[in-house]
């Protein structure tokens, strides 16, 4: 272990104890590089932005959501099946745990939660992989599943969903979750769905052709859905026009980053936008930022396999979860909903 790992590590709390060491400190130390590609670039972030380590070691942070009822941060940690809280001041704890996964025998490396958002209601809504649903978690407690079928089909693994303003939700459904993943006898769909659940409870299979849809956001208008793919011999974003009816039509790539793989760790995964456009979508090398188009701005390289990332604080604090750490940068920008 290198002498900076160590001191990330030792500087954070022990994810054994049920509530973090305290972290009353502002100087946390930073990680990786901001690489400006656009001048437009400098209207989203300053110039001495640094990427700061929050807390680490994780076995895969995963699916920030920003909780403003409490002031405090909550990130899926997969392997062991938790939802992690973050706290300025107090450092982390487990919040819920089982997070995705209920059953009693051993279930593969990925059980539990993955993607973290809030309903309308502010309640935490999950895509759990274990349990291979969708669920809500009920202000008297306990779960409520929203969709876990399609057509009478097992879904594979609920991935990431994001929430369109007149309530239907939509959500993406790759294998990962699967011990075995695509190859997992217990996979009951022959495709990887992008999907969207109806503030009815319909289910509406959207589009079957990403062969990996991972992250997923919508534009400030919500005239277009961005949809990531985390297929390394396909590694893209592309973008769909939603239809009034909230079907999508026919779809264009938004950015190609294939030939980044194995040359940066990572692959496309979740992603935010801000109340410009602009997407700040994690894949090869961290937390790529695009303009509408899909022009490249610039780069957060965290050096790490860098899953997701989500706004907090005032809506200009991004949070990002890579690999083992948690991290945050502060943007000039807002994200949606701020």
């Amino acid at each position: 272990m290198n002498r900076i790992r160590l001191l990330l590590t030792l500087g954070c709390a022990l994810l054994a104890m049920p509530v973090a060491l305290g972290q009353n400190t502002l100087n946390f130390p930073v990680l990786g590089k901001v690489i400006k590609l656009d001048p437009r670039f400098g209207d989203l972030l300053a110039d001495d932005a640094q990427i700061e380590v929050l807390c680490s070691g994780f076995d895969w942070a995963e699916g920030p959501v920003w909780i403003e009822d409490g002031n405090f941060l909550l990130f899926s940690d997969i392997p062991p099946n938790k939802v992690m809280k973050w706290e300025e001041g107090k450092g982390v704890s487990t919040y819920l745990m089982p997070s995705g996964y209920t059953g009693k025998t051993a279930y593969g490396g990925e059980p539990g939660s993955n993607g973290l958002l809030l309903d309308a209601k502010g309640r935490l809504v999950s895509c759990e992989h274990g349990d291979r649903r969708v669920s809500v978690m009920t202000v008297d407690g306990g779960k409520r599943t929203l969709v876990d079928n399609y057509q009478g089909k097992r879904l594979n693994s609920p991935n990431d969903a994001v929430y369109k303003s007149n309530g239907d939700l939509y959500f993406t459904d790759p294998p990962y979750g699967l011990p075995k993943r695509w190859e997992d006898p217990r996979r009951e769909l022959d495709f990887c769905g992008v999907y969207r659940l109806a503030k009815d409870g319909d289910l509406t299979l959207l589009t079957r052709e990403m062969t990996r849809p991972n992250g997923i956001a919508f534009s400030p208008d919500e005239k277009t859905l961005y949809v990531a793919q985390s297929d390394p011999k396909a590694a893209l974003w592309k973008a769909f026009p939603v239809k009034k009816d909230g079907t999508l039509g026919e779809s264009r790539l938004l950015h190609d980053a294939t030939e980044m793989v194995g040359k940066h760790r990572g692959l496309p995964d979740g992603m935010k936008v801000d109340q410009g456009g602009n997407i700040w979508a994690t894949g090869p090398g961290g937390v790529h930022v695009f303009a509408p188009d899909g022009t490249p701005l610039g780069r957060l390289e965290t050096g790490e396999a860098t899953a997701n990332c989500g706004f907090g604080g005032d809506g200009s604090t991004l949070y990002i979860t890579a690999d083992m750490y948690l991290c945050r940068i502060q943007t000039k920008v807002k994200g949606l909903g701020f």
